[in-house]
């Protein structure tokens, strides 16, 4: 029986698509270039924040030097679940990058929690030092043990003070003041051994706790002042800077482990890369948040951190589990 003309040459076609189709000749290791993968990423900031904007340039830099292969799909604005959520995701695969505080990543990784300390780093070129040397890097390296890859840190700013009746410059000040913490106990801790009340409240109802006096004071970022506008009820601000807990981009291990090195090594780049980003419109976003703040008359003080150090020594005697780390962070020159 003799074959139409066009079968032999529609066959060949066929096994060429296959062999496109699967990424390897028969009988050959010759690699043909894998199809377009598309990454999940998650932040529960808003879409035109820092963090959610870094991971959007992230993903910018991965398309242009994967010419279009590795594409990021950014949801912000917590469209995928909230810290706790989307860690849990994360580590399951189903989100490929997540951006979260240091804070929550205590549940999968205690060590994080030393970030959490009260007065640990000196300034802001401190804690860039310690995220970008040894102690920072071993802190990344200690995720993949909770099937996360940490890949960068972000900055988060500094927390600090913010009252009304009166303005705090030292310890002193703060005596019986009832001052709005996270529901932490290392912060429940921080107030108590400053001589405040320390009142666990959530975020959204601290603008009227503020207003009927429930509490004094609370504490927090310029930017976050600024944008929940408690400073039209608490005028003064101390930038004692008590907290600098970083944001941690991580990536699904069950994800990175399936790419080849060299994808690996792109997105290692890229995510390094998008740092420098975020600071940048994190400084930017400070510095807008600053100029507002004192436009709408917020008195602002800087005060002398030691007095408020030996104060909350107390604190760290209570979590010995973090003397070591803490040891080496405060080394760090």
């Amino acid at each position: 029986m003799r074959m139409n003309k066009w079968v032999i040459p529609g066959i060949l076609a066929g096994f060429l698509l296959t062999l496109l189709a699967t990424g390897r000749s028969s009988g050959s290791d010759v690699a043909v270039a894998p199809s377009q993968m598309v990454l999940k990423a998650a932040d529960d900031q808003p879409e035109d924040y820092p963090t959610t904007m870094a991971l959007k340039y992230m993903g910018k830099l991965l398309d242009e030097r994967s010419n279009g292969r590795i594409q990021v799909q950014v949801y912000g604005g917590a469209q995928l679940g909230q810290a706790q959520e989307t860690i849990k995701m994360t580590q399951a695969g189903t989100i490929a990058f997540n951006r979260v505080n240091a804070a929550p990543l205590v549940s999968v990784s205690p060590a994080m929690g030393v970030f959490s300390m009260p007065y640990l780093f000196r300034d802001e070129g401190h804690l860039w030092k310690v995220l970008e040397g040894s102690v920072g890097k071993g802190l990344l390296k200690g995720m993949e043990s909770s099937n996360l890859v940490g890949l960068a840190y972000y900055d988060s700013g500094a927390r600090s003070f913010y009252t009304k009746g009166k303005l705090i410059k030292i310890p002193a000040d703060m005596k019986g003041m009832k001052i709005r913490v996270q529901p932490s106990k290392i912060f429940v801790d921080l107030i108590n051994s400053l001589g405040a009340v320390p009142m666990p409240m959530s975020y959204g109802d601290v603008y009227s706790g503020l207003q009927t006096g429930i509490v004094d004071g609370a504490e927090n970022n310029p930017p976050s002042l600024w944008t929940s506008k408690h400073y039209e009820v608490a005028k003064y601000y101390s930038l004692d800077e008590h907290s600098m807990v970083p944001e941690v981009l991580l990536m699904s291990k069950k994800v990175w482990d399936g790419l080849s090195p060299a994808d690996q090594k792109l997105i290692a780049r890229a995510a390094q890369d998008s740092v420098a980003e975020q600071r940048k419109l994190w400084n930017a976003f400070v510095q807008e948040s600053m100029n507002e703040l004192v436009a709408k008359g917020v008195v602002i003080v800087k005060p002398d951190k030691a007095p408020f150090q030996k104060a909350v020594q107390p604190v760290y005697a209570k979590y010995p589990e973090y003397k070591e780390l803490i040891g080496q962070i405060q080394a760090v020159k």
